[in-house]
């Protein structure tokens, strides 16, 4: 695929994202920390509530994560496109995510006129210790 260009940074996606989730609360929301040509990295701080049996983070947390990550990343290269919604999310839990502040890096594969299809890794330890994988499309809006 042709190198893609953003279209805002990091400061601009954040921005557009409490745009998007005004009644979210601040000190819990996903924070984009890099934009990049084609990719994102996300931050979402580790706090209470956030375990399942077995003192790992639970599975929704991460899935929201990963939407979050896709989400922020159609957004860095599509612009103000807020009714750009989720069809689709693949799911791949890989090891139990300890407890820690989540990580996420979202590459777009493919961005259309229609859609665009981001593949997401999360962790908590390191990249190297991935805790899921999300393939993620993006309906665009028309």
């Amino acid at each position: 695929m042709a190198e893609l260009t953003p279209v805002l940074d990091a400061a601009g996606v954040n921005a557009l994202l409490r745009k998007a989730f005004p009644d979210a609360v601040p000190a819990a929301f996903p924070t984009v920390l890099e934009v990049a040509p084609g990719r994102v990295r996300v931050m979402a701080p580790y706090r209470e509530g956030l375990l399942r049996p077995g003192g790992v983070i639970s599975g929704p947390t991460l899935m929201s994560l990963s939407d979050t990550a896709a989400y922020a990343l159609v957004l860095a290269h599509i612009g103000d496109q807020l009714m750009a919604v989720t069809s689709s999310l693949t799911m791949n839990f890989l090891r139990g995510a300890k407890p820690g502040d989540l990580h996420a890096e979202a590459q777009m594969l493919r961005l259309g006129r229609r859609n665009a299809v981001c593949d997401v890794r999360l962790w908590t330890e390191g990249p190297d210790r991935l805790a899921a994988q999300a393939v993620v499309t993006y309906a665009l809006p028309q």
